[in-house]
């Protein structure tokens, strides 16, 4: 993996500057209106679109996931596009194409121009020139900070969508959420401009070979796949879910959020505890939270036709989905240094787009030729299947990080940062002279503390 040094830098146990908590604030805000105006059409989607013509599941799903489609085909060249345009100009740029498309969703009256305006808001892809946006905006010692507050945004985005959905369906129709999404996406381009600042010297790197060293990155194909197997089972999910709710609970869709929210509130509940652990033990938590959709599946695919199995469904459904959608971007934040975090995430985003697309083409499929039935035993193969993938799973390497003070003659020397970026398995490489402090994030397998002594005072 490539090796960066920075000098001078800030310590890393500093609390982020106000500058750095308005700019991490409004960009999460943006994130989350984005997810947010994307999901929130989720658990009322199927049964309108199925009032489209032509009728056909396969068509129902399709129009779900096809922003995924557009989504994982334009996540990495946006990405490297803000290099060269600017963030802000692609983020402006993915919002009103975002904005267009939900116009288009609302107004149109047929399902392929569902599908058509579906395409267009995964066409405004902004994910990666937004993590691009933040790394540019916050010190190298606050970006696990600001990644983790955007994972918290994003996770409770999609909590407060599905609970949310149903309750706007009943006074908007599914027209008038996607006309809401449009509004909303007007509204995250004044924040953009009006609250976050223009980064005076954006990050520069070599986007090709940062790529290329990330896709051979052995340690995040686990989490690139989990993520494409957990957006694949989520979306094929919801092309069958909520007419099935319908179906066996006699709740009408405007009053889901009746199932929803004490189902989402007691998932998150019974994730609390897990996160701190998946920081320690990993493995173990996404074995676990994969077994837990296992179980989900399990008891969609045997009692779809009673309540309390469905509701016991998706109560392990959704703390193992918010578990795992919590615990991947902080394993990436640990895996991979600093400067190769946006290639990361805009393949880790790939991924979860692509799956979110082969989810709702294959669950409309499934549905059409089989039905229901068919969708939750197809999820319960694909999770069985990643359950096993994640037992054979190495145990990832995470980066940890090392607090040296530096001798006097240490500190004050030139060559400082060279010296200690090539010891063996140093990764990057923070020096601050005038505190005579030394901050490295290193490979615990490979890296020795006695290789550091003739450093330290």
């Amino acid at each position: 993996m490539t090796k960066r040094t920075i000098t001078p830098g800030p310590a890393s146990s500093a609390p982020m500057t106000p500058l750095e908590r308005r700019s991490v604030a409004v960009l999460a805000s943006i994130y989350g209106f984005r997810i947010f105006g994307l999901f929130l059409v989720f658990p009322v989607f199927a049964p309108y679109a199925a009032t489209l013509a032509p009728h056909a599941p396969i068509l129902v799903g399709l129009a779900l996931g096809i922003y995924g489609l557009t989504q994982a085909m334009l996540q990495i060249p946006s990405g490297m596009a803000s290099d060269v345009f600017g963030r802000k100009a692609v983020m402006t740029t993915g919002l009103v194409v975002f904005a267009i498309g939900s116009f288009v969703a609302g107004v149109s009256h047929g399902i392929w121009g569902l599908v058509l305006g579906r395409a267009i808001q995964g066409a405004g892809a902004i994910s990666a020139a937004t993590m691009a946006l933040t790394a540019d905006l916050t010190r190298e010692s606050q970006r696990t900070k600001a990644m983790a507050v955007i994972g918290v945004t994003i996770g409770g985005a999609f909590s407060l969508s599905m609970v949310l959905s149903p309750v706007l369906q009943g006074s908007l129709g599914v027209p008038g959420i996607f006309q809401l999404t449009a509004v909303l996406a007007v509204i995250a381009i004044g924040l953009l401009w009006w609250k976050v600042p223009n980064p005076e010297r954006p990050l520069t790197f070599e986007p090709s070979a940062e790529l290329r060293d990330i896709i051979r990155d052995r340690r995040l194909w686990p989490l690139d796949a989990g993520i494409f197997f957990l957006h694949m089972t989520l979306t094929a999910l919801f092309v069958v879910l909520p007419g099935t709710l319908v179906a066996t609970t006699g709740i009408p869709l405007a009053r889901q959020w009746e199932i929803y929210l004490p189902v989402i509130g007691a998932a998150f509940l019974t994730m609390g505890p897990f996160i701190h652990l998946g920081h320690r033990a990993p493995k173990k938590v996404i074995f676990g939270a994969v077994g837990l959709l296992v179980l989900a599946e399990c008891a969609y695919a045997a009692g779809h036709n009673h309540t309390i199995a469905l509701a016991v469904g998706m109560w392990l459904f959704f703390t193992g989905f918010s578990l795992l959608e919590s615990v991947f971007p902080s394993l990436i934040s640990r895996l991979v240094p600093g400067h190769s975090k946006g290639a990361a995430i805009g393949v880790y985003s790939t991924s979860q787009f692509s799956g979110a697309f082969l989810g709702g083409f294959l669950g409309g499929a499934l549905a059409q030729g089989f039905g229901a039935e068919a969708v939750f035993a197809a999820s319960l193969i694909v999770t069985l299947i990643w359950m096993g993938l994640a037992f054979l799973a190495p145990e990832p390497t995470l980066l940890e990080s090392r607090q040296i003070r530096l001798s006097r003659e240490r500190a004050r020397s030139a060559d400082i940062v060279h010296d200690l970026s090539t010891l063996p398995g140093v990764i990057e490489v923070v020096v601050v002279p005038d505190e005579g402090l030394a901050y490295l994030k290193i490979d615990p397998k490979i890296f020795a503390d006695t290789t550091i002594r003739p450093f330290t005072a």
